[in-house]
Formats: structure tokens, C-alpha cells, sequence
């Protein structure tokens, strides 16, 4: 993909490539244990391989359908259309598919495996409650996400935990089905559940640190390409304090694609600090966006 005028976020890169070694590091223990005990790995592996191979081809199907979203034209929307291509035009991209999602949740998503299968996702309760500046730095958020390609990384990622899921299955049903009748088989069985659940925390806290980082740096690009930071923290503030009143249906709804949201599926707003929730959190707090914002907002002039 040719360079945008995103620019390149070093810090989202280094943190990518991070991930993406630790996770394949981390499975190849995982590999290296299970055939050390017997299980087969090409079996193991290939079926994995294949199970990925389909996430990340089938992954703006998925969550698309996830949403119940579908791809709208110009003539169907065109003031959604009229605002991404201004904002491509401005970041010298390529332009995704857009779809709508009728949900009352106020939120939005890009997901895809390449920036051709590329889709920028908002559903009608966004459309409803923001004006244009902050729809406008709500899409330039999720087309930074494209630009920056960490859409294709965290759909990788993401899947780690139900490869990890799947590889502890098949192991503890080779070992068992190798021999019913050996002592062994329950040491076997506990070795590989601990292995993989070990695998299983890491993967799963490294993929929250880079979600949250990546928020991070789509709102930094976004209120870069607009110059329109306190725009986009306006957005935030009124699309997290309407959480709270969003009917738990439309709320469920975005729980499949909360990773990849604007805002989490259930958020509260949040503040700061450091804490269990914090790590675990796919989303940085709403004060650290907020407070990101208005540096930024400062470095422009702007109050």
C-alpha cells in the first residue's frame, strides 16, 4: 500500500511487529510441547493454518454480518460518501467500501484484509447523534486504522485465542485417543492445559496492549489529517455518555466487533490509572484520548 498522508506511526509499528512475534513465538512452544509428547503437529498446524487462512479471508464478511451491516453507493449515502472521500482525497488514499449498520448504538468500524477489501462500518445511531465535524473525525479514526494496516494485524491476533483453544483440544484428544489406558495420560493432559492457558494470558494481554495503543494512534491521525482535534473529542465525549442509555439488544449487537469499535460495546467513559480493568481494557481510557487531544489541539493553536 503506498504511503498516506497518515504518515507512518513508528510507535503502532514496532508494537505490531512486537505482537505478531510474540504470538508466533509463543506458538511455536506451544508446537514444540505438543510434539514432544507425542501429538501431531502437522495435523495440529494444518488445521490451524486453514482456520486462520479463513478468518482473515472471510474477516469484513464476518463482521459484517456479525452487524448486519451492508455496503451502501453514493446515490444511497451521499453525505457519509461526500465526507471519506473528502478525507481520502486529504490523505491520498484509497477509498474503502462503506456500509451501514441499523443499530442504535453509536459506533463504527473498519475491518478487511487488504486495503482493497477494506470497509468503514457506521451504524445509524452514529449517523443520528453526531454533527459533521465529528462524524468527519470519526471516519478519518477508522480510515487511520486502514492506512496504518493494523486492521489485518489485529484480525490475525485476534484469532490467537481460538487457536490456542483449538490446539489444547486436539492435543488432550490425541493423547487420550493414543492410549485410554496410560497412567500417563492425565500428566499429558495437565501439562498441555497449562502450556496452552499460559499461551492463552499472553496472547490475550499482548492483543489488549496493542488494541489499546492503536486507538491511540488513530486519534492522533485522524485529528492530524482534519485539524479538527477538539472535533473528535466532542465525538467521543457524547458517543461514550450515550452509551449508558443504548438499549442492551443494540449493545449486544457490536459485542462481536468490540475490539475493532470506536468506542467499546459496553463503554462507561472510563478515567485513568492503571489497573486490572486497564489491561484488560480493548480500548485506552476516555480521559487519555481526551487529554491526547488537547495536546494536540494545542500544538495546532487551537483551544
Amino acid at each position: 500500500m503506498a504511503r498516506t498522508r497518515y504518515g507512518t506511526d513508528r510507535g503502532l509499528t514496532a508494537r505490531m511487529f512486537g505482537t505478531m512475534f510474540g504470538l508466533g513465538l509463543l506458538y511455536v512452544i506451544l508446537a514444540a510441547v505438543m510434539y514432544a509428547l507425542g501429538v501431531s503437529a502437522i495435523w495440529v498446524l494444518g488445521i490451524s493454518a486453514v482456520l486462520l487462512l479463513g478468518q482473515w479471508w472471510f474477516s469484513d464478511s464476518l463482521a459484517m454480518g456479525a452487524m448486519r451491516a451492508h455496503v451502501v453507493t453514493p446515490e444511497q449515502a451521499p453525505q457519509l460518501h461526500g465526507l471519506v472521500d473528502r478525507l481520502c482525497s486529504m490523505a491520498d488514499m484509497e477509498k474503502p467500501r462503506i456500509a451501514i449498520a441499523d443499530n442504535d448504538a453509536p459506533n463504527a468500524f473498519a475491518t478487511g484484509r487488504t486495503a482493497k477489501r477494506s470497509v468503514v462500518v457506521v451504524t445509524t445511531g452514529l449517523l443520528r447523534r453526531l454533527d459533521r465535524d465529528e462524524l468527519e473525525g470519526v471516519l478519518a479514526h477508522e480510515l487511520s486504522h486502514v492506512a496504518h494496516k493494523d486492521v489485518t494485524v489485529m484480525t490475525i491476533a485476534s484469532f490467537s485465542a481460538i487457536l490456542a483453544g483449538f490446539m489444547v483440544r486436539s492435543a488432550m484428544w490425541g493423547s487420550i485417543m493414543r492410549d485410554r489406558r496410560d497412567q500417563n495420560t492425565a500428566i499429558v493432559f495437565l501439562v498441555v492445559m497449562l502450556v496452552s492457558v499460559l499461551v492463552y494470558l499472553i496472547s490475550f494481554l499482548l492483543i489488549r496492549a496493542l488494541s489499546r495503543y492503536r486507538e491511540l494512534g488513530a486519534d492522533r491521525g485522524a485529528a492530524l489529517v482534519t485539524g479538527k482535534p477538539t472535533a473528535l473529542a466532542r465525538a467521543l465525549q457524547k458517543v461514550t455518555g450515550e452509551m449508558g442509555a443504548i438499549p442492551t439488544r443494540d449493545l449486544r449487537q457490536m459485542e462481536p466487533v468490540a475490539s475493532f469499535a470506536f468506542v467499546p460495546a459496553f463503554s462507561k467513559g472510563g478515567g485513568g490509572g492503571f489497573g486490572l480493568e486497564s489491561l484488560l481494557s480493548t480500548h485506552p481510557p476516555l480521559q487519555k484520548r481526551l487529554d491526547q487531544l488537547a495536546r494536540i489541539a494545542t500544538d495546532l493553536g487551537q483551544r
